[in-house]
């Protein structure tokens, strides 16, 4: 216990950092001047805090708290293990813990536009408000809170609309990352964190997992690969990668990376097992086709005719469920390809052919187009035509899609020899399209990265291609209903 008196602090500590530096000097020196009571020490409002509000770990992680201001370390700090740096929930801990939570709900509020903030103030009582609703941390904070406060008030709240660099430093969790000990990266930025560390993450995940990962794989000459691979704090997920001529057995941070990857690797196993034919169809195609098909976007023939291969491949594993996980899986996905794969190969390359042959007429009305009258339209459409046909839009398309993509194209000349009559009326249909794109784009840019690949994504991307269809060659027709109003909605439900 220390003893302390007003009249010995010196005139010239004026703040807390300088009260700290001549305490230190002060308990040492005269430490009878120097005692207090934890009753004196206590703060009126300390009753009001419970030890819950400021846990010590988070899954079983360690908490720190440091009040530093201006210090990089200054508010929570949670320690990663290098090797669990893959399972840290960014999500989660974006809430802060209880104890910060309604003053960091608080000073978002504050950080939205004026337009957005005049209708939640005063900002602390709407905080407070929200908070009750959003119940226990759930999801990204950003997303439950904007979808709670458009409720609110009655004004959307999208994820764009906050500016995180008006948040105070200690609001936002630090992430130190550990390996053997020592701290070797830290930083409020988890996704860039995982950036940086790769490469180092990646080598601790092989070391732990060298009994799962391979290299130059041929055949399905193992037994089986685990979903999930776990070990201490290890946990990644193992999955089939496509090398170009073999596949090699990675660990992946996501579920979902290593899912699509397996895909692709299983994919490539299936073509080196079973032949799909496509070299055959394409010399027996009638010259005209041939010709179709030699003028392509591809490095060369025999890569356009590998990607249909690929895109046929793709129809089998979907047919059959998805990529086996074991050999008995692969030997029943080999024999379901061996039945299907060269007339599906087949199939694809025809209606290839179709859709090179669309691309070369309105690539020529696109080169035709030379009036300045034009050239908005001719823009529009030059933007719509890369996205369309590009090296490797055959698998990228999809086996049931290539029948639609060439309508698209098609569209494209219809729309081509109208818009010399009447270059307004384009130009109104043209920004109905522009709404609906910028819109999407919009909401893409505040999901994660990858989200444009998600299917109610794409799903969205082919409505806005029939909505174009509607607009500018009614004669080809539509699959469905397609209006504006129903991809803005479709967008909102991303």
């Amino acid at each position: 216990m220390f003893s302390f008196y007003d009249q010995r602090i010196p005139a010239d500590v004026t703040s807390a950092r300088h009260f700290d530096s001549w305490w230190k000097k002060a308990r040492h020196a005269e430490p009878d001047l120097l005692t207090f009571t934890p009753a004196q020490l206590r703060s009126p409002a300390a009753d009001q805090v419970s030890p819950e509000d400021y846990p010590d770990s988070w899954r079983g992680l360690p908490l720190s708290y440091e009040f530093a201001p201006g210090e990089v370390d200054d508010g929570v700090s949670v320690d990663v293990p290098l090797t669990a740096l893959n399972q840290a929930s960014g999500d989660e801990l974006g809430w802060q813990v209880p104890g910060l939570r309604e003053e960091l709900v608080t000073e978002l509020i504050r950080s939205l536009p004026k337009h957005l903030r005049t209708a939640f103030v005063p900002a602390p009582d709407t905080a407070r408000a929200v908070l009750a609703k959003l119940g226990q941390p759930q999801g990204n904070l950003l997303d439950a809170l904007g979808a709670e406060l458009s409720r609110l008030g009655g004004v959307p709240v999208g994820r764009d609309a906050w500016d995180l660099s008006k948040i105070p430093a200690h609001l936002r969790v630090t992430f130190r990352v550990v390996d053997s000990g020592q701290v070797i990266a830290s930083g409020k930025d988890l996704p860039a964190l995982r950036r940086e560390l790769r490469p180092k993450l990646q080598a601790a995940l092989t070391e732990a997992a060298s009994g799962i990962t391979r290299t130059g794989l041929r055949t399905w000459d193992f037994d089986s690969l685990p979903r999930v691979f776990s070990s201490g704090q290890v946990r990644a997920f193992p999955a089939l990668v496509d090398t170009g001529n073999a596949a090699d057995i990675r660990l992946f941070d996501t579920q979902a990376q290593a899912e699509e990857s397996m895909w692709r690797g299983s994919r490539r196993l299936l073509l080196i097992a079973v032949p799909s034919g496509a070299g055959g169809v394409a010399k027996r195609l009638p010259g005209r086709v041939k010709l179709a098909m030699s003028r392509h976007p591809y490095a060369s023939t025999a890569a356009l005719l590998d990607d249909c291969a690929a895109c046929a491949a793709d129809q089998v594993i979907a047919d059959f469920g998805g990529p086996a996980w074991d050999a008995a899986g692969f030997e029943r996905l080999r024999e379901k390809a061996r039945l299907e794969l060269p007339a599906g190969t087949a199939r694809v390359v025809s209606d290839v052919a179709q859709t090179l042959t669309a691309a070369q007429e309105a690539a020529a009305g696109l080169d035709a187009a030379t009036s300045p009258v034009l050239a908005p339209a001719v823009a529009d459409i030059r933007r719509q035509f890369s996205a369309l046909v590009y090296p490797g839009f055959v698998s990228q398309t999809g086996a049931g899609r290539l029948p639609d993509l060439t309508r698209y194209l098609r569209a494209i000349s219809q729309r081509l020899a109208k818009v010399p009559e009447s270059p307004g009326r384009d130009a109104e249909r043209m920004a109905t399209v522009h709404r609906v794109t910028d819109a999407l784009q919009q909401r893409l840019a505040g999901l994660p990265p990858g989200s444009s690949r998600r299917p109610d994504a794409q799903a969205v991307r082919w409505l806005i291609e029939e909505l174009r269809v509607s607009l500018f060659a009614q004669t080809l027709g539509t699959h469905g209903p397609v209006s504006e109003r129903r991809i803005l909605t479709a967008i909102d439900h991303l």
